[in-house]
């Protein structure tokens, strides 16, 4: 008679797990539902045209460091340094910024948008 108990109690348990597996599935689901539902937002929104003109690009040879230091990642210190550089030798390639003592590639694969290079 105990086994019976034992038996019913294992089978009320896999019951209610089963419930709630499946109670959350159906909340995974019309959770994802409701995402396919979202319009993704078009590049040409009046919104970004503000964000588009901060991102002016920055040219190594020319820059001052004013406008250095508005890029992320660069500081006064590292502005001297690539002023430094360019004084010394022009930039012919952005990637050349990585010769700079300071800045690697984390840094330059952070700028490399908003960097460019004039012809010296």
């Amino acid at each position: 008679m105990n086994m019976t108990n034992d038996n019913t109690l294992a089978l009320r348990s896999d019951r209610r797990a089963s419930r709630w597996l499946r109670g959350l599935l159906m909340a995974c689901f019309a959770g994802l539902l409701s995402f396919a539902s979202i319009q993704p937002v078009s590049a040409q929104d009046d919104d970004d045209a503000p964000q588009a003109q901060e991102m002016s690009l920055v040219d190594l040879n020319t820059a001052t460091e004013a406008e250095l230091v508005s890029l992320p990642g660069i500081g006064p210190s590292k502005a001297r340094a690539i002023i430094e550089r360019r004084d010394n030798r022009p930039f012919r390639r952005v990637a050349e910024i990585m010769r700079v003592r300071g800045i690697g590639r984390a840094t330059f694969r952070a700028l490399r948008d908003r960097l460019t290079v004039s012809q010296p």
